[in-house]
């Protein structure tokens, strides 16, 4: 009986040890409670770019990078790329990546909900629309009575 409650014991332990540990504890912070800065850098150059990093003792990273594009032309646009993450209060780490131009704010992270799939129908028609030739703007009829 003692063997058995010792392999029983093992097999739980085993398998307690063997489930995947996904979800963090989040870092519990009060009202007034102040965070420490662990880490800081920052650059600005003349060109107009710069980058910048941080860590703070609650978990939270950030980094971003930019530069000036096609400076002093009528494109003239600012760039940036860059990341943070931190832990939420649910304890799921969330990590969110970005890119920024003249097009706007692109992010990207799993946390983020995502569109569903177009239906294959309409994705046939989209693909016909594509290789469609334009069509030309044909004078509309006038109802009767105008004209």
């Amino acid at each position: 009986m003692e063997n058995f409650m010792s392999i029983a014991l093992i097999a739980m332990l085993s398998l307690a040890a063997a489930i995947p540990q996904r979800v963090q504890r989040p870092i519990v912070v009060s009202p007034g409670d102040q965070i420490p800065i662990l880490r800081q850098e920052q650059e600005v150059n003349f060109d107009g770019s710069y980058k910048y990093s941080y860590e703070t003792g609650n978990g939270i990273t950030a980094e971003e990078q930019g530069y000036l594009k096609n400076p002093g032309s009528q494109a003239e646009a600012q760039v940036a790329a860059g990341f943070f993450s931190y832990t939420s209060p649910e304890g799921i780490p969330i990590r969110l990546t970005y890119n920024a131009d003249e097009e706007g704010f692109v992010p990207q992270g799993d946390h983020l909900p995502t569109p569903p799939p177009i239906p294959p129908a309409i994705q046939k028609a989209l693909a016909y629309l594509a290789t469609a030739p334009p069509q030309v703007d044909q004078p509309r009829p006038q109802p009767f009575g105008r004209g």
